[in-house]
């Protein structure tokens, strides 16, 4: 019992981690690379999708405890990631140099769609999920 607690606690962690992660980078006024306006542009775009994918595998991982099937999993975790994409977007709203765009809720949805798409076809042949 006492090892399934831990268990449950380490996963929650990794997904408040990873979340700090995220609000500290969007808590920066400036995260430009330095590249081209459109390099600079592509590649803040798949960050988003990036870090967004990271957070929805660590929701995953950490629902995976909760004994919920397969389909409840999936869409609590993409609501979950998708509820925090738009409040780190209205967070942005707060911090000099940055706006809240529903676009990046979009891009980040791309990442949780496609990490939860991923995660539905790696375990379709498995019933561990």
């Amino acid at each position: 019992m006492k090892n399934n607690l831990d268990n449950k606690l380490k996963n929650w962690l990794w997904v408040f981690l990873w979340a700090g992660v995220i609000f500290f980078f969007s808590s920066q006024p400036d995260l430009k690379s330095g590249l081209p306006n459109q390099w600079d542009f592509i590649l803040r775009k798949l960050a988003h999708i990036a870090e967004y994918a990271v957070l929805t595998l660590f929701l995953i991982r950490a629902l995976k405890e909760h004994r919920l099937n397969r389909r409840q999993l999936l869409f609590l975790a993409m609501i979950l990631a998708l509820l925090y994409a738009a409040s780190d977007e209205y967070h942005q709203t707060f911090v000099l140099g940055r706006q809240g765009v529903v676009r990046d809720i979009l891009i980040d949805g791309a990442g949780v769609f496609l990490t939860c798409l991923f995660t539905k076809f790696r375990y379709s042949f498995n019933t561990r999920l």
